[in-house]
């Protein structure tokens, strides 16, 4: 027995002839230790081979697994890019839309604000020179009022001093029926003066 465990822990040649064991030269050995060899590292690699490969097996599985579950992460991904790149392209047709129409109400309201600006000065500038017509008409009119009046009042005052005077000439000169008829002839004519300055 012990040959056998010391051929397996050595791998040179074994001796020919004296002992009984297995020969690792392939070219030497017979069919029958090749069936034996053969035989004993199927009966004991069996469980071992079956475990490995089960284990890569499963090995296998699960990084298929988990390949199908990044692939399918790497998908949502793109899908959810996809979706919100085309939310983000809607978003900015919208925000150029309301920009181009805020834009040219902007544009709008300048050109309508020029255009009632300029409106509202000619307004101003007629409505200043209407006023100021007729502060010129109402100055004159006043002028010519005033003008009449004091003309009135000097034709009065030389007419009150022309009477007195008359009166006074009058009185020196007069006698008190010539007088009384003087003085019913100025008091008519001083009613129709007063007729006419009313």
């Amino acid at each position: 027995m012990k040959n056998v465990t010391d051929s397996f822990l050595s791998l040179g040649p074994w001796p020919s002839a004296g002992s009984f064991g297995f020969n690792t030269d392939i070219f030497a050995t017979n069919p029958i230790n090749l069936s034996v060899v053969l035989g004993v590292l199927i009966f004991f690699g069996k469980g071992v081979c079956a475990s490995c490969l089960n284990e890569w097996k499963n090995n296998l599985l699960s990084l298929s697994d988990l390949l199908d579950n990044r692939k399918q992460r790497i998908l949502n991904t793109i899908r959810n890019s996809e979706e919100l790149r085309g939310g983000a392209v809607e978003q900015l047709e919208k925000a150029r839309a309301r920009l181009r129409k805020i834009e040219t109400e902007a544009e709008q309201f300048r050109v309508n604000g020029y255009s009632e600006i300029e409106r509202e000065k000619l307004n101003l500038i007629q409505s200043t020179y209407k006023t100021l017509e007729q502060l010129e008409n109402y100055k004159n009119e006043t002028i010519r009022f005033e003008q009449q009046r004091a003309l009135n009042q000097v034709r009065q005052r030389v007419f009150q001093q022309a009477l007195q005077r008359a009166l006074g000439t009058l009185n020196s000169c007069l006698n008190n029926e010539l007088h009384l008829r003087t003085i019913s002839a100025n008091i008519g004519m001083l009613g129709t003066m007063k007729e006419i300055t009313d």
